[in-house]
């Protein structure tokens, strides 16, 4: 696999940074997940529904094929540990709001000492030194100043909460992005790198597509009137008559004309060549008033004949019943009939090997441990003194 050899250090929790390493994982690195020694580990092991074994679904797919350390590293037994682990890994992941590590003694300057090649990633809200760098926050506070929970307001002009942490999401393909760009200096310089990955500079990274008015125009966009969020007729969601929707997702003058054809409604189609917003509005108020004539299912058969972007609303369950989702390999099963998230990074040589196996809390903590030289007494020793 891609990864193959390579050494992971990861001290993040939650959702960016576990992601991210697993993605990792998935493509054969040795992933060492470091938990805290306060009798829980990762928090996430614990929240969310869970399946007949106990284990929550939120932490199988962050946490599978990885190893776990159980590590206080405020004792000077456990940050020893970790300063030997360190001196023989490649990367180095941290989550904690900044300046911690610097307190730990886990910060980039002290393990760069000890392995010059060692990439180290850290992720935060808002970066290591910025005048928010302390500020408390999670996903939805981050979008929130990144202007994008603005950008998700329904018709009713209301924002509304967002079904997806973008800021997370964006954040661990953000920093994935940097450590392979890094390891990648690497093998031409023998030189590690420190990265700020910063969760709002991640997120508002990705705005290209909705910034015309703020930059062209030095005005907030009007959701409402955007193509992206309901002012395209041709980008948009339908009701049908049995209380389903169907999707409209491609506003491309050329699919326009060929629905509108099959509709009978061809003298419809210069609405779709005005911009999106107001000018609209009869194309959109023909496709509210014509999809609500018949049920999703008669829908479904009319449209697959016709060549536009169309698909319809369903269910998270839905989509991961699909086989579809199967044949993409993004859902698969494991031995003990657990369910898996599949990796979406998909090569032609090597693929991923995910592993199925999550691990129980510090289950590798002793063989960590010898892994690094440490001798039985001196295993013993960091389990009496609790640093393991």
């Amino acid at each position: 696999m891609k990864l193959d050899g390579l050494k992971v250090l990861d001290l993040s929790a939650f959702l960016p940074g576990p992601h991210m390493t697993m993605m990792m994982a998935d493509h054969g690195a040795d992933v060492i997940m470091i938990e805290p020694a306060n009798g829980l580990g990762e928090p996430v092991r614990e929240i969310g529904e869970k399946t007949a074994d106990g284990v929550s679904v939120w932490f199988r797919n962050v946490a599978r094929g990885k190893r776990s350390l159980k590590l206080n590293l405020k004792t000077e037994a456990g940050l020893d540990l970790f300063h030997r682990l360190a001196a023989q890994a490649d990367v180095v992941v941290e989550a904690f709001r900044p300046g911690v590590v610097k307190r730990l003694g886990v910060d980039y300057e002290t393990l760069k000492a000890l392995n010059p090649s060692l990439v180290y990633c850290s992720i935060s809200a808002f970066g290591q030194d910025s005048s928010l760098a302390t500020k408390p926050a999670h996903d939805l506070t981050v979008q929130g100043l990144a202007g994008l929970v603005d950008l998700n307001r329904g018709q009713d002009d209301l924002p509304a909460m967002p079904s997806i942490p973008f800021a997370d999401a964006s954040a661990s393909l953000m920093a994935l992005s940097a450590i392979l760009m890094a390891l990648y200096r690497r093998t031409q310089t023998g030189e590690g790198d420190y990265i700020d990955l910063s969760m709002f500079d991640a997120a508002i990274a990705w705005t290209p597509n909705v910034l015309g008015p703020t930059f062209a125009e030095g005005r907030a966009p009007v959701p409402k009137d955007m193509r992206s969020f309901g002012g395209s007729a041709m980008y948009n969601l339908y009701r049908t008559s049995d209380d389903e929707f169907i999707i409209l997702g491609g506003s491309e003058v050329k699919f326009a004309e060929n629905l509108l054809t099959a509709l009978g409604r061809e003298d419809l189609a210069p609405y779709a060549k005005v911009p999106p917003g107001p000018g609209q509005a009869p194309l959109r108020e023909f496709f509210k008033v014509r999809f609500a004539e018949r049920t999703l299912a008669e829908w479904k058969e009319f449209l697959a004949g016709v060549d536009c972007c169309w698909s319809w609303v369903r269910s998270l369950q839905e989509a991961f019943d699909d086989p579809f989702t199967a044949e993409r390999g993004m859902v698969f099963t494991d031995a003990e009939g657990n369910r898996h998230i599949g990796p979406a990074i998909k090569f032609a040589n090597e693929p991923a090997r995910p592993g199925a196996a999550v691990p129980a809390y510090g289950e590798h903590s002793e063989e960590i441990a010898k892994s690094v030289d440490l001798s039985a007494e001196d295993v013993s020793a960091l389990k009496k003194a609790g640093s393991i």
